[in-house]
């Protein structure tokens, strides 16, 4: 199988809190991941060590075949990013924005069109960022991730802010990216209905730990064969009821546990 990232035993603890605890990927390359979690179970965690931006207490993890922290600037000019709420200068423009993140990056100019033009904000990218809605916000944020078409993208909560107009386009935009260029995705969101549609592959975290990884009939024949319900039409259903009814019994079993 061709992995493009694999993390081994990944883990982060705060203390004595663990954020992220022997979480071990494997993300196929060019195609889409959908990294799944309630709030507080470990994704952006997850993702902000796999960009070099907290470090790992344990574990390692290899992206196209480099390792961190060896080789962690030669991995990060492969990735676009979209981590949690971006942020801009807000008296520059949009383009302005995007045109200091592509001179950081040594990239031409016209790709800032080209990025404008993916997230559809050809005909604002003249607008101070001050006066874009949190959803154009979310947009330039994406363009920043595009800039170039990185070969990697990990995209967290990328659709946040979005009207239903919006989400559906930068779905569409997103499903379409590994076949326009061969990239491969990580992304993170709670509207599962959306990644139902976008991944190839899911994985989900809860309280730090990875409870599946697989495709959507993967995880559908394992809720199956835990039992997790006797109703045929739940295991049957969409990625949210099969998604909820495993964590229910995940949580359920930590609570046993505790008791004991």
């Amino acid at each position: 199988m061709d992995y493009i990232i694999t993390t081994e035993g990944l883990t982060k603890k705060y203390k004595t809190f663990i954020s992220v605890n022997d979480c071990s990927l494997h993300i196929r390359k060019g195609t889409i991941y959908g990294f799944l979690g309630p709030n507080g179970a470990g994704k952006s965690t997850t993702m902000k060590m796999l960009l070099g931006l907290t470090a790992p207490t344990k574990g390692r993890f290899t992206i196209d075949g480099r390792r961190f922290p060896e080789d962690r600037l030669a991995i990060l000019k492969e990735i676009g990013s979209f981590i949690e709420s971006p942020s801009f200068y807000a008296n520059l423009t949009g383009r302005e924005n995007l045109d200091i993140i592509r001179r950081i990056l040594g990239l031409p100019k016209d790709s800032v069109d080209d990025a404008l033009e993916l997230v559809g904000l050809t005909e604002f990218g003249n607008r101070l960022a001050k006066k874009y809605s949190l959803g154009m916000k979310q947009r330039l944020g994406l363009a920043g991730a595009l800039l170039g078409r990185p070969p990697i993208l990990i995209l967290d909560e990328p659709t946040n802010g979005l009207d239903p107009s919006g989400i559906h386009e930068i779905r569409i935009l997103i499903k379409s990216l590994p076949g326009l260029y061969n990239c491969t995705i990580m992304i993170s969101s709670h509207m599962l209905s959306e990644v139902e549609l976008m991944a190839d592959d899911i994985g989900i975290l809860n309280h730090g730990r990875l409870l599946f990884e697989g495709t959507l009939d993967d995880l559908r024949q394992n809720t199956r064969k835990a039992g997790m319900s006797a109703d045929h039409k739940l295991i049957e259903n969409q990625l949210e009821d099969v998604f909820l009814a495993m964590i229910e019994q995940d949580n359920a079993a930590r609570k046993q546990r505790a008791k004991l």
